[in-house]
């Protein structure tokens, strides 16, 4: 008798069990559905964007109705052409791609709706241990700087004009693609090597140099990267945008508001093949520097800067103007 009351009761805890993962599954659906989904090409994967990150991991876009798809596109040029084609809604990447598309006489062109970082976020690798490192250092050097008119290689040259370093005075190479950075530099290729985090971190731990210096303390305060949209679906889905900002801001809050640690774990499952300890220091690094905006709000001040070293670089002929080309979703 009492073996046939618990198998009675054992057979309605199933059905309980059944039921209850039946409507999750079904609730879970539902949620995924009731989600507007955005891709979204970035130019890099790299804990110099946390807030990003930290805006995905806590479900930040979820809360404003937004299901984010990340797609890793290395090259400005590459994620604006991704805009361009309709393959993703969202550019993130340096904004003077947008202003090369808009000058290339584009009718539906890039407009910037939201910042980000507001320094470069590059380390200079050396191959051989320098101490008080200076940029003197890289004189009659070979320096592996990525492609000619991106924003690394255009903050490097304004590090190099702040110390008053001619370009003539090293030995840059802009043949490899930003990608292939760190196998160049394990190949043998170069003196010098521009890296983001955590490339910077896996090559010194992996033996091949040395961390020496950080370019975004050396140069100009600019709209590092952001995000911009083709400007028919800015104008035809800017509450998607909107939403998106929002739930942006409140990464960069987050980040701004805690430490180093709270935030390596919070984005930690971003980056599946570094340590929590290499990530807090990475994020440190980042966080020491002042790597990001107040929030997305992008001033003109720092547009216009972006437009002095394209202007100086021979890059563009006039400014764009700042109206034109950058809609802040986020009011300050």
């Amino acid at each position: 008798m009492k073996r046939r009351i618990l198998e009675v009761l054992l057979g309605i805890l199933i059905i309980i069990i059944i039921v209850i993962s039946y409507f999750k599954i079904t609730n879970s659906h539902k949620n995924k559905e009731n989600l507007t989904t955005l891709k979204v090409a970035e130019v890099t994967h790299s804990a110099f964007y946390a807030p990003l990150y930290v805006a995905q991991e806590l479900g930040y876009f979820k809360d404003y109705g937004l299901n984010i798809e990340l797609i890793l596109t290395p090259g400005a040029d590459k994620v604006a052409a991704a805009v361009l084609s309709n393959d993703v809604e969202i550019g993130f990447a340096g904004p003077e791609s947008a202003i090369y598309v808009y000058n290339g006489g584009e009718e539906d062109y890039l407009i910037t709706f939201a910042g980000l970082t507001k320094r470069d976020g590059q380390f200079i690798v050396s191959r051989k241990e320098i101490n008080n490192f200076s940029l003197n250092d890289l004189k009659g050097k070979e320096v592996l700087v990525g492609r000619l008119g991106g924003m690394p290689a255009l903050n490097f040259l304004d590090a190099l004009k702040k110390a008053d370093i001619k370009e003539s005075d090293v030995n840059l190479n802009y043949s490899v693609e930003f990608a292939a950075l760190s196998g160049s530099f394990i190949a043998g290729e170069g003196d010098f090597v521009n890296l983001f985090e955590p490339n910077a971190t896996n090559l010194v731990k992996e033996g091949y140099g040395y961390i020496v210096g950080n370019i975004g303390a050396l140069a100009s305060e600019v709209p590092y990267t952001a995000f911009y949209a083709r400007k028919s679906y800015l104008e035809n889905h800017q509450d998607n945008l909107k939403n998106f900002t929002l739930a942006l801001n409140k990464g960069i809050q987050y980040v701004k508001n805690h430490n180093p640690e709270e935030i390596a774990k919070v984005i930690l499952p971003q980056f599946p093949d570094i340590s929590l300890t290499d990530l807090t220091s990475i994020v440190d690094n980042y966080q020491k520097y002042d790597s990001w905006l107040e929030n997305p709000f992008i001033k003109e001040e720092i547009f216009k800067n972006l437009q002095d070293i394209l202007v100086s670089a021979s890059l563009i002929d006039d400014y764009v103007p700042y109206n034109l080309l950058v809609n802040n979703l986020y009011l300050e």
